[in-house]
C-alpha cells in the first residue's frame, strides 16, 4: 500500500508528481482525492485526465496481469500531476504475486498459434529489473519478451 501526498506547485508544468509508468504488480486499487484531480492515463498517444468519482476506486491492470494473459490485457500507462493551488492525496493498494511466483501464461492462452509472448520469470526477477531502470523508459515487459 502507498499513500501519496502531492503538495501544491506554483509551476506544475515543470514537474510531475509521478512520471508516466506502468505498475509492476498484477492489479492496483486506487482511491483518488475526491476534490483534486491528478491521475492521467495514456490513450492513443495522449494523456487524459481520470476525474475522481465519489465513492469509487480506480482499478489499474499491472504488468503481471498483462504477462499472465499473454498480452490480452494491457497494463495501463499512467502518471500523476500536481495542482497549482491545492494539495492532493491518493491511496494505492497493490495486488502482487509472491517473490518466488513463476509468471507464465497458461497453456490455453498460448496454443492459438503464436506461443507465449513473454518468457517465464519469477516476480522477484521482474520487480528487481523494474526498479533498476527509470520509470518512464520503455515498458519493462519488453525486456521479458520471447525471441521470435
Amino acid at each position: 500500500m502507498a499513500v501519496n501526498y502531492y503538495p501544491p506547485c506554483p509551476e506544475p508544468e515543470l514537474t510531475y508528481g509521478l512520471p508516466g509508468h506502468t505498475d509492476p504488480n498484477a492489479l492496483t486499487i486506487l482511491l483518488q482525492d475526491q476534490d483534486v484531480a491528478g491521475l492521467q492515463v495514456l490513450k492513443e498517444g495522449k494523456w487524459l485526465a481520470v476525474n475522481p468519482i465519489p465513492n469509487a476506486f480506480v482499478i489499474n491492470i499491472g504488468d503481471q496481469l498483462q504477462a499472465l494473459s499473454n498480452g490480452r490485457y494491457k497494463s495501463v500507462w499512467h502518471r500523476a500531476i500536481v495542482n497549482v493551488d491545492k494539495p492532493r492525496l491518493s491511496i494505492a493498494s497493490f495486488l502482487c504475486p509472491c517473490d518466488d511466483a513463476l509468471i507464465r501464461s497458461p497453456a490455453a492462452l498460448t496454443e492459438e498459434g503464436s506461443g507465449p509472448v513473454y518468457r517465464d520469470y519469477t516476480y522477484a526477477e521482474y520487480y528487481k529489473k523494474f526498479w533498476s531502470r527509470n520509470l518512464d523508459q520503455e515498458h519493462c515487459l519488453e525486456l521479458f519478451k520471447n525471441e521470435k
